[in-house]
């Protein structure tokens, strides 16, 4: 790498659209569902923009748009254009610029396209190639930050210089992932590089719950990615299991390494997309799992207290309609929950309906509700539920957060007890990571405290941190709705086949693996265009 002589202060924009759509789940995402920051709020969010980073003589940021959501259905059409259209108009408006953080997810599905990320990518890459750079040679770099839950199918690779990835699932690294894609594109910026990409995509597409880099192979095969950068010629390498709610053709796993050493760059790729492919028998849940009527016997019959039960099935922070009743009708089928013997707390059912009335009957007023399946009727549809309200949280009593990239505003919170269960309504999809979702400020909220409840049941799938921390036991539990860990019986038609698991004996014959000859894409040097 050799550095360039031109050492003036570059103008780096930020900006992109996150979220996680689920396909098979009836709830749509709006731009009412999104988190839209822009100027110094945006800058805000990141410490290496700062004016006490080591960057902050070398680069000018621009703070464009950036909109964030949490997890659900498809993005409606008219949502996403109002969302590109601003995205791209601010690009525009901002002059030439040297590149572009482009911080998104890399699972956003929009009604009527196949490929929402390549949509958009398209469109920014042309809004940046218009204004040109500020020195006028070359093309702005694109360089994206993604989650590991991601596609990245070649018609969006194609146009974005560098590509990296969460490397932690749970999601830990994810301010970390950001940091390194804007260093890296600072330092091709600063030294005159333009990368070389070998990608290719792996015929396998498995859910979150089965690749945790807590458990082998995941472990070792994401522990793998900083030893291969690590390697003279390479600046970085990526691995994405793909997004499995999705019925799209880009849906599977993809290997990235880049580099401008392109043909060590390929054969590090390859490398890597073949274990992944070896190893793909091997991914197993990151817990015990069970049906939700196991699950809940042998928490039950437990001494560790508290046993968490993830309701897999129907996770708002994967994509599900989160108004699923389908576990609290098996929480009250059990003896024990139902005549108190056992306490228990559930969160996490969307209803605005059903908490309105709440506030309205008031703390300790006895109800008779209508919960839940109004969004996702297609598993069991509302539960009658009568119980005593003993807990109301208004929404300006919260803070909204964005925590690795998803949007959690305050909501509307009603508790109800029925026998030993105690269910937590919200008005908004809202997910229960945190003591603090459960308990609310310090000087009020619910004040729910999940550590002294026998059974923890939470819309979810692996267990974030703190909940992970909190657990005596647990149990991963199978349940329906749009995020099914059970994937054959979702309906999956569009995807690319052969595609494991849905075919598993599709390579027996004719030498047993597919081809992981990784594509190598040029560097996107001035005079090419998209």
């Amino acid at each position: 790498m050799t550095p360039t002589a031109n050492h003036r202060r570059l103008r780096i924009g930020i900006g992109g659209i996150g979220i996680e759509s689920s396909t098979f789940c009836p709830h749509r995402s709006t731009t009412d569902d999104f988190r839209r920051t822009r100027g110094q709020e945006l800058l805000d969010r990141y410490t290496w923009t700062g004016p006490d980073s080591d960057l902050a003589d070398a680069v000018e940021w621009v703070p464009l748009l950036h909109a964030t959501a949490l997890p659900g259905g498809p993005v409606e059409a008219e949502s996403y254009l109002t969302l590109k259209d601003e995205l791209v108009t601010r690009i525009r408006a901002a002059g030439p610029l040297d590149g572009l953080v482009y911080d998104i997810h890399g699972a956003m599905s929009v009604i009527g396209l196949t490929d929402a990320e390549a949509d958009l990518t398209e469109a920014v890459r042309a809004a940046l190639d218009s204004a040109g750079t500020p020195g006028g040679a070359g093309r702005p770099m694109i360089s994206a930050a993604m989650d590991l839950h991601g596609n990245v199918s070649r018609r969006f690779a194609e146009p974005v210089d560098l590509l990296t990835a969460h490397r932690l699932a749970p999601h830990e690294d994810a301010w970390e992932t950001r940091e390194r894609a804007a260093r890296n594109l600072v330092r091709c910026l600063r030294e005159g590089v333009r990368p070389h990409r070998a990608w290719v995509q792996i015929p396998v597409l498995l859910p979150g719950e089965k690749t945790s880099t807590r458990l082998e192979p995941a472990k070792s095969l994401y522990a793998s990615l900083a030893e291969i950068e690590r390697l003279p010629g390479i600046l970085d390498a990526a691995l994405w299991v793909g997004y499995a709610w999705a019925d799209e053709p880009r849906c599977r796993a993809a290997a990235v390494v880049t580099g401008d050493d392109a043909e060590l760059a390929a054969a590090e790729a390859e490398k890597l997309a073949r274990r992944y492919w070896d190893v793909r028998r091997d991914f197993v849940f990151v817990g015990p799992t069970g049906t939700a009527e196991e699950c809940i016997e042998r928490a039950v019959s437990s001494s560790a207290r508290p046993f968490l039960i993830s309701d897999s099935g129907d996770n708002p922070t994967a994509g599900g309609a989160g108004d699923l009743a389908y576990m609290l009708g098996k929480l009250l089928e059990n003896d024990a929950v139902r005549d108190g013997r056992v306490t228990a707390v559930h969160p996490g059912i969307t209803d605005p309906v059903a908490v309105a009335h709440c506030f309205d009957a008031g703390v300790g007023a006895e109800v008779t509700l209508s919960v839940g399946g109004k969004v996702d009727a297609n598993h069991g549809g509302p539960y009658e539920l009568t119980g005593t309200v003993v807990a109301l949280q208004r929404a300006t009593d919260q803070k909204d957060r964005a925590e690795g990239g998803a949007y959690d505003r305050g909501v509307d919170m009603a508790a109800v007890r029925s026998g030993g269960l105690t269910v937590i309504l919200v008005e908004r999809r809202k997910p229960f990571h945190t003591l603090a979702d459960f308990m609310g400020p310090a000087d009020g909220g619910l004040g729910i405290d999940p550590r002294t409840y026998d059974i923890v049941a939470v819309k979810i799938g692996y267990l974030e941190p703190e909940l992970y921390d909190m657990a005596a036991d647990w149990l991963l539990a199978l349940t329906p709705g749009g995020v099914d860990q059970d994937l054959p019986r979702l309906g999956h038609h569009r995807v690319e086949r052969p595609l494991y698991p849905f075919d598993e004996d599709a390579y027996a014959y004719g030498g047993g693996t597919p081809d992981l000859t990784p594509v190598r894409l040029a560097p996107l040097v001035a005079d090419v265009r998209p």
